[in-house]
């Protein structure tokens, strides 16, 4: 699975992408919304986990390049995601902070919705947002998402309200 916008590439993630996924996986600011920074370990197994995704359904995050400077500034792609009792098409997005605030979440995102409905012809897409995380929100809004329901996760010893954002074909 790879994609393309104006600016950007979205690739599969491989194990040379580490460092980069480093930069944004354990940085404090960024992860605020999972409660924390990663350890190396983390990050191995978030990316391990991005690898097997691949493989078993086509799709998982994928690494967002910049075209301008062939940099890996972030992740974005889609994954399946519990959600209450069901499983769900999800499209996530996770940047390196000094990236945050471009459109370069927005415009993957939106790739990523093309990608669901065009190509897998889902029926709806959703983004699981942490009720603290406004700058994920506004992406989804900005991805023509709705605010559907709502849910408590439990994630690293706490509990976390999420919403759930939805964009229908």
């Amino acid at each position: 699975m790879t994609l393309e916008t104006k600016r950007l590439f979205l690739r599969e993630m491989k194990q040379s992408d580490f460092d980069s996924l480093c930069k944004i996986l354990q940085d404090e600011n960024t992860m605020y919304a999972y409660e924390g920074a990663f350890s190396d370990d983390e990050v191995q197994e978030w990316l391990d986990r991005q690898i097997y995704r691949y493989h078993k359904y086509g799709f998982g995050l994928l690494a967002v390049v910049l075209k301008e400077t062939n940099k890996m500034i972030g992740q974005c792609g889609l994954t399946m995601q519990s959600w209450k009792d069901s499983e769900v098409l999800e499209i996530g997005y996770l940047f390196e902070r000094i990236y945050w605030h471009n459109g370069y979440a927005t415009e993957a995102a939106k790739a990523c919705k093309k990608y669901a409905f065009e190509v897998l012809k889902a029926d709806e897409v959703c983004s699981i947002i942490r009720d603290t995380n406004i700058a994920s929100q506004n992406v989804a809004i900005r991805n023509g998402m709705e605010r559907k329901d709502m849910w408590v996760k439990h994630y690293r010893g706490v509990d976390m309200l999420h919403y759930r954002y939805v964009a229908y074909h």
